[in-house]
């Protein structure tokens, strides 16, 4: 077992503190370490306890004396000194999570003063669905369907059954909030907790709704049309308003949020609202040009491949790209064309290549003829 650190250097204090200091320190160093501001850390978390377990000891007087005296044999209850009592000197570690979890409003172990008969707004939903690149391209409608809780119809969301009505918590009075006082280290506390009898919602159902059971809610699977603009892509999110779950005590219905994803095309690939295609093209067209026909998603169009269009060429064709979801402007289509050798030549065509070779000098071959100079130099 770990051998247990001083209790003042715990609080950061020297031996012979006053007991304002010991106070003080404590406040400090419970609030530096609570499980609400470091959630999830178990190493604050054991460090709050050290805090408490210090603090119960130097504020107490007699164990204060102890402790000064003999140090933890003091006030261990194995070495007859009397001990710490289980932390009692602040009232025990449950007491100080329940104090501080009201001074924090409620985020640490289920504590605080929130209303729970307030109006809270109903869960938000997601739903994915996927669509054509087209669709993406030119915008669509699709009906979707959805499992989810929604107001029941018998009872109107109220819970209690109809022809009844709800009865005011005599506990709280219709408040949904108990109050009690504690005493702490810093004085006395007042705080409020949600009422055990009605749950906080100040009042209480004595005949709930047959169809739901009281909850207001009843689970269905609807069917929701969403307008999907023209220029979403993979991950775009549609929001609709209010087609969540219904809301607790009149509160607003959540959100429905739909997540695309978009099919790849066949032929483009898109990068934001660009779209890009490779075109082959023969050596005849490339050297002569030629007019070749070019896909768009709004059909085809007719460019002319200048004569002496070299391999991997890429032109612009302006607006012929997907529309922007935002600002609505269109992007471009780039189309870079790809010349192919051909293969599985007969004898009769390997024949008119060789003719076509010989017939073609260095003159026609610019990059080729550059090349051979750079040669030369360098094997001079």
């Amino acid at each position: 077992m770990a051998e247990k650190r001083d209790y003042y250097e715990v609080l950061g204090l020297q031996k012979g503190a006053s007991d304002e200091e010991i106070k003080k320190a404590f406040r400090k160093m419970a609030m530096k370490y609570h499980p609400d501001r470091n959630p999830g850390d178990k190493t604050a978390e054991e460090k709050f306890k050290e805090v408490n377990e210090a603090y119960s000891v130097l504020s107490d007087p007699d164990k204060k004396s102890k402790y000064d005296r003999f140090g933890h044999a003091g006030v261990d209850p194995n070495a007859g000194f009397g001990g710490a009592g289980g932390f009692g000197g602040a009232g025990g570690f449950d007491d100080i999570f329940d104090i501080f979890g009201n001074m924090f409003g409620g985020g640490f172990g289920g504590g605080g003063s929130s209303r729970r008969n307030g109006p809270m707004k109903g869960r938000d939903l997601q739903k994915a669905i996927t669509i054509d690149f087209e669709e993406a391209a030119f915008g669509t409608k699709k009906e979707i369907s959805i499992n989810k809780y929604v107001k029941c119809s018998t009872c109107n969301g109220e819970g209690n059954a109809p022809g009844t009505e709800k009865k005011t918590c005599a506990n709280c009075g219709g408040t949904g909030q108990v109050h009690t006082v504690q005493r702490t280290p810093f004085g006395q506390f007042q705080s409020s907790g949600p009422c055990p009898e009605c749950g906080g919602k100040g009042t209480i159902i004595e005949k709930p709704c047959p169809d739901c059971g009281g909850t207001g809610k009843v689970r269905k699977t609807i069917k929701i049309n969403v307008e999907i603009p023209a220029g979403v892509d993979n991950d775009s999110v549609i929001p609709i308003r209010g087609q969540g779950e219904p809301g607790e005590n009149g509160g607003p219905s959540g959100d429905l949020y739909v997540v695309i994803t978009v099919k790849p095309h066949k032929v483009f690939k898109r990068d934001r609202d660009n779209l890009y295609l490779d075109i082959p093209i023969t050596f005849e067209q490339a050297a002569l040009g030629d007019e070749i026909t070019v896909p768009t998603l709004d059909g085809k169009v007719s460019y002319k491949v200048p004569a002496g269009t070299q391999p991997n060429t890429v032109f612009r064709l302006k607006g012929k790209g997907m529309r922007n979801v935002r600002n609505g402007r269109m992007g471009d289509l780039y189309v870079k064309v790809i010349l192919e050798v051909p293969t599985k030549l007969t004898a009769k065509q390997k024949k008119a290549v060789e003719e076509m070779g010989k017939a073609l000098d260095n003159k026609c071959y610019q990059k080729k003829s550059g090349f051979a100079e750079k040669m030369k130099e360098l094997f001079k």
